[in-house]
Parts: C-alpha cells; structure tokens; sequence
C-alpha cells in the first residue's frame, strides 16, 4: 500500500490498513510516538458518541485498558436497560484507532463495542446490531454490503456583508462568496486523519441569513466502504465536525429542517452488494443487475418502517415535503432527485476516454469504473440512528433478495418523471407515500417489525423501544398546526437544533 498518500498517522507509521489494526500494533504507536492518553468512545441512544479517558501510567496498565476495556453503567446510556442490571463492558476496535486532533496532550481514542457480565456482545447494543444484520445479509445472498453517507449540515456564524452570497444558490460555491470552505477543509482533514475514506467536500444549495446570523449549507460526501466501518466514520466525522466548530466559535447543527422554505439537511445513504471485489449491482456492460433490483426492492418495500432509524425527530418530516429535493413518495429512478431510491449517474464504457478528450495526448487508464456505481437511499437526515439505519438497510436488501416477486415490485415502481411536475399528476397518484410523523413511522415499524426481528437481528426489546420513543412525540397533526405558527417552528428548531 502508499503510505506516503494516505492521511492517516497510524497507517503511515504502522505500514497496514486500518482493518488490520492489532493491539501490539496499537502499543507500538503509543510507545514510539510518546502517547500520554487513551480515550474510549462509544455510541449513546441518542447518537453521539460518549467518552472515558485514560492517563497511561505504563505499559502493563496499557495492556490491561486495550485488552479489557472498562465497566460502564449501561442504563445511563440506553433507556431500556434497568438500572438493577446495568453494568456493561465497553472494548475496543483495534481498526478505529486515531490520533486525536484537538487534544493538546497527545491521545489515541478507540470506538468500542458493548458485552455482558458473560463477555458476550450486548444484543441491543446499536454496533451489535449492526453486525448481526450485515452477517445475515452475506449468509442469505452470498454478498457484502458497501455503503456510504453524504453529511449535509449547517454552519451558523455571524452575518459578513462583504461578498454576501445569494439566498440559498450555495451550490458548490467558492470564496469569497463561500465563507466557511477553510472550516470545511478543516473538517476534512481531521476526519481523514482518523481514518475517514473521504470522496468530496463542498457548499450545498442552503445559504441564507436571518438577523444578525449566517447560514451557510456544507456537504463531506465519504467513499463506500465495509458497512461497519462507515457507520464508524460518520459517527467519528459527525464529533470531529462538532467539535471544530466550538473551536472556531461558530455553530454546526445537522438537524433535518432549521427554518420554513430553506433547504433542509439530510443524511443521504449511497449503497452497492459487494461478490469479492467486484461490484454486484452492474452488468458488464454497466446496466443495473438483477440483484441491484432485489435489493431496491427491498428498500421500497420496508421504506415506511427505515424512516424509524432514519427520520427520528419531529422536524425531521417538515424536511419531507415536497418541491424540497426531499423524497415524500416511495419510488425509484435514474438520476432523478424527486424519489425515494436514486441510481446516480455512473461511468460507463466510453468514462475513461473522457479525460483524453479533456487532455489531448493521454491514454485511456485502466479504471474499474463499475465500482463507483451505487444505489442512493434519500429520506434519512441527521437525526438518524447512523448504526441502526444502516443495520436496517441492510436488513431491507436482505429482504429484497427473500421477495417472491422483488424484480417486478421494483420495476412496477420504477419512474422516469419529475412526480412533483403536474404534467405526471397520474403517476404520483398511483405511489404510496413515506410516513408524514414520527407517529405514522411507529406505526410501520410495528407493522413490519418483524422483517427486522427474522433471524435474530433487532432484538424485539430495542423494536418496543424505538417505537415508543416515536410514538411518544405525539406528532401527528405537529406539521399541519405548524403551518402557520412560526414561533412554535422555532421552538421545536431549538429543541431538536444538535439532534443525532
């Protein structure tokens, strides 16, 4: 592998990909690059990640912390566990490890996984979750699941009157226009340096400003990678981002909707079926496979009830309206941003003659193209449960390929038209539509639940649990009462500002 490109000090030093990470390795870095601190993270019901620190007072006490983890009080962190039996141990991921970028004592943190008093994996636990549902993908279909996140947020700081960009045209903009691209960049450093697989960064069409504030759109598009491994580099990415951003003295939320007719901010999920290294949602000729199909099938199909993992907040469904680029009906197509599930524009035969058009005198490179192929879920936003959306998504391709008829549901729901157009009222007539409330979206997951529960993946205790947090909001008629109350918009913008 290049050592020399790759960002990320522990695999330049260490000379392996993360995924080979070990605990003598581990030692190794912290003894010859004068490590002072580890930090344990982990992730919380409520989607951020939490913390113990460790001053190493030497290497057998190293060993110990590597090796064992440490207790922690589960019922602080998840709601549904009792406090009579609510010791769990937190133990780290050897494949997470990154050196961390704002402490000024020099610090390796790890993210970890939940056990029992046994020492076996805490069944609810959002990671477990996770892995269980990613195993029963590869048994039933023979395939690994790749995914990736596009990480929409806003940036707020005080309002500049010099180069003052156009209300909401932040699409790709540069500076001056742009004020926040070295915050930006920032981000992406760090985030590459702990060992996040970046494609992109760049402004998004939000770009607004209300009093004395600016509201600026950004997007980190990462690169698809092993399931569990990109719901490790959002969660890092999303405290990396947070965590910058008091250091500049400007705010950062990711929540779905921050204010009436503005973009809102969504957490759009890029997935493809892996067969070894070789891409299984394209032919050779670059159309959609059979098994691409099977697994939009299944999206479709379990889309009411994902909206519990993935749209977990009230202002979560005042993003899912429609004429915002924000799906409402469930649908796929091909580069068409008005549905549900998106097959992006790939790169077919003729994509690696392009640059010698651009560049006269190069030749054709040697490019598996097919791998940058991949099927866009679109409804999720930053509110999402990162471990078990995916774990859910996961599950619904599953369920795709154990459809009797998955091919033909998914081309029965197949459209080539902007559905918000009224020249196609009859083709939006005919889709079923996304849940309107966090209520309506408990009710599909009690529906569906137990495609999730098959084969052990979501213990029912955590469906019960998820379900009635929703349920809870009693939000069923918030979005139609909202209609015309700005100050209750507000208030609930306040309330759900630093969500997931």
């Amino acid at each position: 592998m290049n050592k020399t490109l790759n960002p990320d000090p522990l695999v330049r030093f260490l000379g392996k990909p993360r995924a080979e990470f070990t605990r003598a390795d581990i030692i190794r870095y912290i003894r010859e690059n004068d490590i002072e601190m580890v930090n344990l993270r982990y992730p919380g019901a409520d989607g951020r990640l939490k913390t113990l620190n460790f001053v190493i007072n030497d290497e057998a006490y190293l060993e110990s912390i590597l090796t064992c983890g440490e207790r922690v009080d589960g019922s602080s962190l998840f709601p549904y566990i009792e406090a009579g039996a609510s010791d769990l141990y937190v133990v780290p991921r050897y494949r997470t490890a990154f050196r961390n970028p704002f402490s000024a004592i020099p610090t390796v943190d790890l993210l970890c996984s939940y056990y029992t008093k046994e020492g076996t994996p805490f069944e609810m636990a959002p990671e477990q979750t996770l892995r269980r549902a990613h195993e029963e993908l590869r048994r039933v279909t023979g395939l690994s699941f790749h995914a990736m996140g596009e990480l929409e947020f806003y940036v707020v700081s005080p309002r500049e009157e010099l180069f003052l960009a156009a209300d909401q045209r932040g699409y790709h903009e540069s500076t001056p226009f742009n004020k926040g691209a070295e915050f930006r960049a920032r981000a992406m450093e760090y985030i590459a340096q702990a060992g996040g697989e970046i494609k992109y960064g760049h402004s998004e069409v939000g770009n607004f400003t209300q009093g004395e504030m600016m509201y600026e759109q950004n997007e980190i598009e990462f690169l698809p990678t092993d399931l569990e491994a990109a719901a490790d580099q959002l969660m890092v990415a999303k405290w990396i981002i947070r965590t910058l951003a008091y250091d500049y003295g400007v705010d950062v939320t990711f929540a779905p909707k921050i204010t009436v007719g503005k973009a809102g901010s969504g957490l759009h999920i890029h997935t493809r079926l892996m067969e070894g290294n070789r891409n299984a949602m394209v032919n050779a000729d670059g159309s959609l496979s059979v098994r691409a199909l099977k697994a939009i099938a299944g999206y479709l199909a379990l889309a009411p009830s994902l909206t519990a993992f993935g749209n977990t907040n009230p202002t979560s469904y005042f993003r899912l309206v429609p004429h915002q680029e924000a799906p409402t009906n469930i649908c796929w197509g091909d580069r068409n941003r008005s549905v549900l599930v998106r097959v992006p524009l790939g790169w077919g035969e003729g994509a690696v003659r392009m640059v010698c058009d651009a560049n006269p005198g190069e030749q054709p490179a040697a490019i598996d193209t097919s791998l940058k192929q991949t099927v866009e879920f679109r409804c999720p936003d930053g509110s999402a449960d990162i471990y078990l959306l995916l774990a859910g998504l996961a599950v619904a391709a599953r369920h795709g390929f154990e459809m009797e008829n998955g091919i033909q549901y998914a081309r029965d729901r197949y459209v080539d038209v902007n559905i918000f157009d009224d020249r196609h009222k009859e083709v939006l007539a005919r889709l079923s539509q996304l849940p309107a409330s966090c209520e309506e979206s408990a009710r599909q997951l009690e529906a569906q639940r137990a495609v999730y529960e098959q084969y052990g993946v979501f213990p029912p205790r955590l469906i019960d649990g998820v379900i009635a947090r929703l349920a809870g909001f009693h939000d069923a008629e918030l979005r139609e009462a909202c209609a015309r109350d700005e100050e209750r918009i507000r208030e609930l913008v306040r309330t759900w500002f630093y969500c997931g």
